[in-house]
């Protein structure tokens, strides 16, 4: 049996014996928080559990290092949408230490790529399309550089609503220990006395 139907086959009981119904809510986030984090898989749990976040208390995104790499990528677009049409008042981006997009070489993943079938011909010609790899395929040197740069992508985005806090927090995935970086409430209240 393939993990596909593993997951079909549990499904099925699932959806039959009626287990969705204490996860049931709606559409606006309760906290009206949206979190941007790590896709690790150590976090799908026990971030939310450090953080006290039930199921329909915040949005959460998720991708590789808690990044925001384009202000007008899909990453900020969700973010934008959740803040104007899901009720979204706040932001978190939640790094964690141990990140594998720490130290991320291109050429490695380019490399393993090649090595899973991906032709030299292809890599040329996506170069040639002018497609930067190196900035792409780009990590951080510091989890703390990551978190920053993207709280202030954010903050910066023009189409961002003034107002909106945007912290940065660092998690331990071993313990879920939540180290606080940036508090988006005292640099919003700096900005203004300038």
């Amino acid at each position: 049996m393939t993990l596909l139907q593993e997951i079909m086959n549990h499904n099925t009981v699932f959806v039959r014996e009626r287990q969705y119904e204490p996860f049931q809510t709606d559409l606006m986030p309760n906290k009206k928080l949206l979190i941007l984090t790590c896709m690790d898989s150590r976090l799908v749990e026990l971030l939310p559990r450090a953080m006290d976040l039930r199921n329909g208390d915040v949005k959460i995104l998720k991708n590789a290092g808690a990044l925001v790499t384009h202000p007008f990528g899909s990453v900020m677009r969700s973010i934008l949408v959740a803040v104007f049409n899901l009720g979204v008042c706040e932001i978190a981006v939640v790094g964690h230490h141990g990140c594998g997009m720490t130290g991320l070489s291109c050429t490695g993943i380019l490399d393993k790529a090649m090595a899973r079938g991906v032709s030299p011909a292809t890599l040329t010609t996506l170069r040639n399309s002018g497609i930067d790899f190196e900035q792409w395929l780009r990590g951080f040197d510091k989890v703390e550089d990551g978190v920053l740069q993207s709280v202030e992508m954010i903050r910066r985005h023009p189409l961002l609503p003034s107002g909106i806090p945007v912290h940065g927090l660092i998690i331990s995935p071993e313990t879920g220990k939540l180290d606080l970086l940036c508090d988006g409430y005292v640099q919003i209240q700096e900005a203004a006395t300038v």
